[in-house]
């Protein structure tokens, strides 16, 4: 899908949805990586990561496309556009859109790194390497060795 295509499908979206044309910026951004997307106010656009559209489909993408749309359409009117705010939480429940998106699949697969107590035994799993010259075992103060 290219960002016109994605532009035509949020425009359809919001007539459909809430009634009002979508006058702005919309892209695919590749640099986002932990959110499905976001609106930027300063600059009325709104970005959506690709990678849901690759891994979850199109059916993930429209419910993040119509979320972006509520913080557009308050932040429009002038009306509080925040995830705090009262008419954000109504908007989202009035036209069925998601408060969160669901984390992708390739996400999920985070590295975990092993580490062994040499003198106790004890096992760490941790997601963030460790610097085995510098830390020790909490329960017994021996070496740590990388478990394979």
């Amino acid at each position: 899908m290219t960002n016109e295509e994605l532009h035509h499908l949020v425009n359809e979206l919001s007539i459909r949805y809430f009634g009002k044309p979508f006058k702005d910026d919309v892209i695919f951004n590749h640099r986002l990586r932990t959110t499905g997307g976001r609106y930027l106010p300063g600059h009325r656009r709104i970005e959506i990561n690709p990678k849901y559209l690759e891994e979850l489909g199109i059916d993930e993408v429209m419910g993040i496309i119509k979320h972006e749309l509520c913080h557009y359409h308050l932040h429009i009117q002038g009306k509080g556009y925040q995830h705090r705010d009262p008419e954000f939480k109504a908007l989202l429940e009035q036209t069925n859109s998601p408060r969160f998106c669901n984390p992708l699949p390739s996400m999920n697969q985070k590295r975990k790194h092993v580490y062994e107590c040499m003198q106790c035994g004890k096992v760490y799993k941790r997601i963030r390497r460790m610097n085995l010259s510098k830390y020790r075992c909490g329960r017994c103060r021996g070496m740590l060795k990388k478990h394979l």
